[in-house]
């Protein structure tokens, strides 16, 4: 991914950091004004290969109340991306965890309905 005009960059572990946006490999994060709401964009390939990006964007921020997981890039995801979902709903709450998925594909969707995801998750 190219960024340009950067005002800070720490190339640390791979991530380039500009004020509360950071971007992964194949991830980007970006926090709401407000600091309630995380909205973690999640592009080609969500599978095995990102789990250490993954886990490293939600729990970077402590406190968040609200999540948001952007899948309009999102080409694919294998049997360890649900299971990374199931983690992180987990680690953000459970049950009551607030989490919507929006943008996925409609294989994607298909994928949660079929496996119930759709009960777990808000998916629009």
């Amino acid at each position: 991914m190219l960024l340009t005009h950067l005002n800070s960059m720490s190339v640390g572990d791979g991530i380039v950091n500009r004020n509360k946006y950071e971007v992964f490999m194949s991830l980007q994060k970006q926090m709401s004004s407000d600091n309630s709401t995380m909205t973690i964009r999640i592009n080609g390939m969500f599978d095995l290969s990102v789990q250490g990006e993954f886990r490293e964007a939600y729990e970077s921020e402590q406190g968040t109340q609200k999540f948001v997981l952007d899948m309009k890039g999102t080409e694919y995801m294998d049997s360890a991306a649900f299971g990374m979902l199931l983690v992180f709903r987990d680690h953000v709450g459970g049950d009551s965890a607030d989490i919507l998925i929006q943008n996925a594909n409609d294989d994607i969707k298909k994928s949660f309905a079929m496996l119930q995801f759709d009960r777990m998750f808000k998916i629009s």
